[in-house]
């Protein structure tokens, strides 16, 4: 847009500032605009918006592969689980015990194993199968396998240890420890290199806009010596930060993908090699639509800074 036609604009959008149409089309305009501009000088915003995906897409790679980490973990057993062998043999107490059990609010999950499938279990994974026939009777007790909720571990350890129907207790604790512990760390680190890298896309796309600034001083000038106010001079930029921050969302989720889908033979090879059927998962709709929504975000909060902060130093004289 030429600095007469840029003021023309402005005379025409004072004039029709009442006018719900007009302020609706004025920002279609400006919308189409900007993105012409982006796409007229195609070869400097690729390469802003592979900065800006590739920020977006290094945490958001690492929120998926941690997902993906934690349904495996879940599908070799992660959670905790709390086995006890019971002192009674019997079936129908035993049952009783479980349904009690299952009753707490502190338990997600219960099994209870008899002693005649505990026999019939050892005696398919063991190779004393003749060994145990020559016995009088089943030397394995009865035993009840419990899946706590995570925090309630210890509690529920203190309560079946004191229960005289539980002949004793049988958790790992440390390892249990260890795994949360684990997992709170990689999703501490995580979030703060979403955050770094967050402000770090914030800090481009303000610097991007700045030399838009100055690159369209003069035609600023003009728009403010016929009377366009900071808010018609500020969404032009504004519109520029959405652009670039949906850009570099859209690069983002390519680069997530396009790493997973190479990633992906690799990962089921290892899996496969311990026989676990594991698929690898993406991001998704939902994943994709939060990490358009941040660069959004992101790209128009920083051209608002860069605006609000160098508007104000240019003015006609």
């Amino acid at each position: 847009m030429s600095e007469a036609k840029a003021a023309q604009a402005t005379v025409v959008s004072v004039g029709a500032g009442g006018n719900l149409a007009s302020w609706a089309r004025h920002h279609r305009t400006v919308a189409v605009d900007s993105l012409r501009r982006l796409l007229a000088s195609w070869v400097n915003s690729l390469l802003t918006w592979l900065v800006i995906g590739i920020a977006l897409a290094l945490p958001a790679m690492m929120y998926v592969l941690l997902g993906n980490v934690s349904s495996v973990s879940a599908g070799f057993g992660g959670k905790p689980r709390v086995t006890l062998f019971l002192v009674e043999s019997g079936v129908s107490a035993g049952e009783r015990l479980r349904a009690e059990i299952a009753a707490l609010a502190e338990v997600t999950d219960v099994r209870y194993i008899s002693a005649a499938e505990a026999l019939d279990d050892f005696e398919q994974r063991s190779e004393f199968e003749g060994v145990l026939e020559t016995l009088d009777e089943n030397p394995l007790p009865a035993v009840i396998v419990v899946t706590p909720v995570a925090d309630q571990v210890e509690a529920l350890v203190d309560r079946f240890g004191a229960d005289e129907r539980i002949d004793s207790v049988l958790v790992d604790l440390a390892w249990v420890e260890r795994l949360l512990l684990l997992v709170r760390l990689a999703e501490s680190i995580v979030s703060w290199m979403a955050l770094f890298f967050a402000l770090g896309v914030f800090l481009i796309t303000g610097n991007t806009i700045r030399l838009a600034i100055e690159s369209r001083r003069t035609e600023i000038e003009v728009v403010k010596l016929v009377g366009g106010t900071d808010a018609f001079v500020r969404r032009p930029f504004l519109y520029l930060g959405f652009w670039y921050g949906a850009g570099g969302a859209l690069a983002a989720v390519l680069l997530v993908e396009l790493s997973l889908l190479w990633l992906h033979g690799p990962i089921e090879a290892v899996m496969g090699a311990y026989g676990s059927a594991f698929a690898v998962t993406g991001l998704g709709v939902p994943g994709a639509l939060t990490l358009f929504a941040a660069g959004i975000v992101l790209g128009v909060a920083g051209a608002w800074l860069a605006v609000n902060r160098h508007l104000s130093q240019i003015e006609p004289g």
